[in-house]
């Protein structure tokens, strides 16, 4: 039997490769929180506030940014780096009951802001994924948040497309690489996740 693929010897054009994609993820890092480290900041404080209202956070995203999605949703659930109580956070992507349901009987550009319609409150927080910020669904999504009055972050590529007008904080990974700016978002994640969890349950201060 023939092998499926050929494999080529380890050689210098992968050890080329390997360090222009480092250098790429070094520099996509660097000038993400060179732009964006007051944005963070103040997500993570709006975020924070509206689970200490009793408030949720919605987050959605397609493809690769959906995974994100419901793995950022996750640590917010359970816990990002320190034991404390459950926040209320989910996924709009993960309900393929819903997701299959509003794409066949209506449209796929719908499947985010109909989730919003029924599970979104005054109080709540979106957080979009988009690594274009030109998703019809990602923008319906936004809108539905506007017309709600939830507060909206959004983690975008590139120029931030047209999602970076419908966002009230808009986080934007200034790179045309889709692999870059899925990084960077993850990244960005999980230092938001981390940040609320310190706002919401700081340790306790060392009585020495």
């Amino acid at each position: 039997m023939e092998p499926a693929f050929i494999l080529h010897p380890l050689g210098e054009e992968l050890v080329k490769n390997f360090q222009a994609e480092r250098e790429s993820l070094e520099t996509a890092v660097r000038e993400f929180l060179a732009m964006n480290e007051q944005g963070i900041l103040r997500a993570s404080r709006e975020i924070a506030e509206a689970f200490s209202r009793g408030g949720k956070a919605l987050f959605f995203g397609n493809g690769g940014s959906a995974a994100e999605a419901q793995h950022l949703a996750a640590e917010l659930v359970n816990r990002m780096t320190r034991d404390r109580p459950a926040l209320a956070a989910l996924a709009l992507s993960t309900d393929t009951s819903s997701l299959t349901s509003i794409a066949n009987d209506s449209a796929y550009e719908r499947v985010f802001s109909r989730q919003m319609e029924a599970l979104g409150r005054r109080g709540d927080v979106a957080i979009a994924l988009s690594t274009s910020g030109n998703s019809p669904n990602i923008l319906q999504g936004l809108e539905a948040a506007r017309r709600l009055g939830i507060r909206a972050v959004a983690f975008l590529g590139g120029d931030g497309g047209r999602a970076r007008v419908l966002a009230d904080i808009p986080l934007v990974v200034q790179a045309a690489c889709t692999a870059r700016i899925q990084e960077v978002h993850l990244f960005a994640g999980h230092l938001l996740c981390e940040e609320v969890e310190t706002i919401l349950f700081p340790l306790p201060r060392s009585s020495s």
